[in-house]
């Protein structure tokens, strides 16, 4: 062997020395970590025998400084195991086990800076994390990131569930084809378009062979959202960061680590929906005190404005300056939804429906041209309309025993409302508000900032615990999609961050099979306000010619059994009061439905086809059931053993009825009751877009 030839051999020896090998702890998973000849830091991971992601690199790139991607040797090597059990504050499970072995690996750079990097890996039964992590040191103080180089090369041309990468919407249908054939270019509009190869995480997978793979991010705190591109040759993935304004993608200073980049793994797909990987990841609760934090549902004058049917401007006028307008001279469109008489009628409503809060949205001065126009003076959040009577409405909810839903859409005016976001908190607590509906629709001011980039996850973030401090809930629309924040800041009760029921109003809609992707893909970071619950589902009933065609693309039954499949626990009652008094027989389910859980089981699922979820009622011994399916009629056998053995129950089912279909028969329904067992079994006859609602409650000795 020549000089050459044993040099080299004994560079690869030395970085190869450093492999290293992790199982999780029932060793259903293998992570092995190593750095190649060029001194790139590489991982890959295995389910059994089966490869879920081959050797990837790792790597984090830094402006005007050596990055941390090549040339690197390992200085050092932990490793770590925790097996513990925690109580989320809410949540779809009374106890969360949190079980992983971890490996963290110390890395430094050449030359005589020496910067240390460390990669911290952890890995569960059900999947991987990892993040990258700058300890205080010498020579890296403040440094700003301009790419990251992870990678998750996948064996195969795995199908896909994605949606194109846009830096500022996650509102879109969800495309499903081979990685090969991802190509954004053929969906139209997009806000903010990344490359063409680009999809946004969390990005789910299923491989030829029946593995189910999800990647995405948890804890995201300072930093941008992550996104995919997709390699179409070699179906690999790599990270692409959400940019600001001067293309900078995170501005750091030490001690700092980035997101937990996840990979939730499993060749059944109900343990994906199952995986509590995310919310693991995420730091326990910083709020000592939480017994103000009430998981809930509503109704709202929300739904008639998207139908046509309100308003949510007081004037039909253009041109307003927020400072220099007397509201009281507008001249009324008689329209306007959020009127002290229409919402006293809705919170009539839940009173007598024990529902615990009403949303009121157009409530406050701006709406007239809020939209489109870059404004930054557009709301105050304290000023309402002439005929909104803040105080006549704050007595008349607290006689009835209803809350109403403070509603701050900011138009993508941020600094707006960071600047008047203490006084808009302090109006809510003189009225009794303790929940907030936030919107961010539109571009972002400060301008060249986008709704997923770190300036922006920054705000969210601000504002979570801003309301915290406040005992303020609040429920987001337009933002970054969660990531399990909601366990750090429980008041964080849910997000919109996906194409929600709304699009149905005035849009194409969303295709049934749409409710079978989102539990796989946007909710496995955390709940959403999917707004469900729609029973006049043709639209043309509220306003003929303005909704001429429109419906929701779904069943009476299948907009029941969201109450279970799509976990909130921030639970609208979407329509109008009205339409609800037509079928108060249906409106029972929604009645009865919890929304904070002892127990959730996943009984059959499968992304973009069907899911069947039943879950036990927080403190009862009642479990209620959603299924569902996407444009194919469907039977579901199900098993009722998650039933307390030895005890009868009285099932109700809400039943898609004869010839029903999402389409043709939407409105079609029945309702049976049976007395059953843990041993019994259902048999349920989803119609085409339908589904199936059933309570469970104890029978009667």
């Amino acid at each position: 062997m020549n000089r050459f030839a044993l040099l080299l051999a004994a560079v690869l020896l030395a970085l190869t020395a450093h492999a290293q090998t992790l199982h999780s702890p029932s060793h259903k998973l293998a992570l092995r970590f190593s750095l190649n000849a060029l001194g790139e830091p590489t991982y890959q991971l295995d389910f059994g025998r089966r490869p879920v992601l081959k050797p990837s690199r790792l790597g984090v790139l830094i402006q005007g400084q050596p990055g941390f991607v090549a040339g690197l040797t390992v200085v050092k090597i932990d490793s770590a195991q925790q097996d513990e059990t925690w109580a989320p504050v809410w949540g779809e499970v009374k106890q969360i086990r949190n079980r992983y072995r971890e490996l963290l690996v110390t890395l430094q750079q050449p030359g005589p800076e020496q910067r240390l990097m460390r990669v911290r890996f952890r890995l569960f039964d059900d999947g991987l994390g990892f993040r990258y992590e700058w300890p205080q040191q010498p020579r890296l103080s403040y440094f700003n990131v301009v790419d990251e180089r992870t990678e998750f090369n996948l064996p195969a041309n795995h199908k896909a569930f994605w949606i194109p990468g846009d830096y500022d919407s996650n509102e879109y249908v969800y495309t499903t084809s081979r990685l090969s054939e991802v190509n954004t270019t053929r969906i139209t509009p997009i806000q903010q378009r990344a490359e063409t190869t680009t999809v946004q995480t969390p990005l789910m997978l299923k491989s030829d062979d029946g593995l189910y793979v999800n990647i995405h991010e948890a804890a995201l705190v300072n930093y941008p959202a992550l996104m995919l591109s997709v390699n179409l040759q070699t179906f690999g993935l790599g990270s692409h960061l959400v940019p600001g304004p001067a293309g900078i993608k995170a501005y750091l200073q030490t001690p700092e680590h980035t997101p937990w980049r996840t990979v939730v793994v499993s060749d059944k797909a109900p343990e994906v929906l199952a995986s509590k990987l995310i919310l693991n990841l995420n730091e326990p609760s910083k709020l000592t005190e939480t017994s103000w934090i009430r998981p809930q549902k509503f109704v709202g004058v929300w739904w008639e404005m998207h139908v046509n049917k309100a308003s949510w401007n007081y004037a039909d006028v253009s041109n307003i300056k927020l400072a220099d307008t007397d509201w009281n001279a507008l001249k009324p469109n008689g329209r306007h939804g959020a009127n002290t008489a229409n919402v006293k009628r809705y919170i009539d409503f839940a009173a007598r429906h024990g529902l615990q809060s009403v949303l009121v949205e157009g409530w406050n001065v701006g709406w007239e041209d809020w939209y489109g126009n870059q404004k930054e003076e557009v709301f105050d959040f304290v000023t309402p309309y002439p005929d909104f009577n803040v105080d006549e409405l704050q007595q008349y909810a607290t006689a009835k025993g209803v809350k109403l839903i403070m509603h701050h859409e900011t138009s993508g005016a941020v600094t707006n409302y960071e600047r008047r976001q203490d006084e808009a908190l302090r109006f809510m607590t003189a009225h009794g508000y303790d929940a907030v509906k936030t919107g961010y629709v539109g571009r972002i001011i400060p301008r060249g900032e986008f709704h997923d980039g770190q300036w922006m996850v920054n705000h969210y973030n601000r504002t979570a615990q801003h309301m915290a401090e406040r005992r303020i809930m609040v429920d987001m629309h337009e933002s970054v999609r969660p990531t399990g924040l909601h366990r750090t800041y429980p008041n964080w009760l849910a997000a919109e961050a996906a194409r929600g029921n709304e699009f149905n109003a005035w849009s194409e809609g969303n295709p049934p099979e749409h409710e079978t992707i989102l539990p796989f893909t946007r909710l496995m970071g955390g709940p959403m306000d999917y707004t469900p619950g729609i029973f006049q589902i043709k639209l043309e009933s509220w306003n003929p010619a303005q909704n001429k065609g429109r419906q929701v693309h779904t069943t009476l039954c299948k907009q029941l059994a969201l109450y279970v499949t799509m976990y909130s626990p921030l639970q609208m009652a979407a329509d109008l009061p009205e339409a609800y008094e037509q079928h108060l027989d249906a409106f029972q389910f929604i009645k009865d439905v919890a929304v904070d859980w002892d127990d959730t089981r996943i009984l059959q699922a499968e992304p973009g086809d069907y899911i069947t979820t039943a879950r036990k009622a927080k403190g009862k011994e009642e479990w209620y059931l959603g299924a569902i399916t996407d444009e194919q009629a469907r039977q579901q056998t199900v098993k009722l053993d998650f039933l307390a053995p030895g005890r009868k129950y009285e099932a109700t089912i809400y039943a898609d009825g004869k010839g029903a279909d999402w389409e043709k028969n939407p409105m079609s329904y029945q309702i049976r009751r049976q007395t059953v067992t843990s041993k019994s079994t259902l048999q349920l006859q989803l119609a085409p877009g339908g589904g199936a609602a059933v309570s469970f409650k104890p029978a009667a000795k």
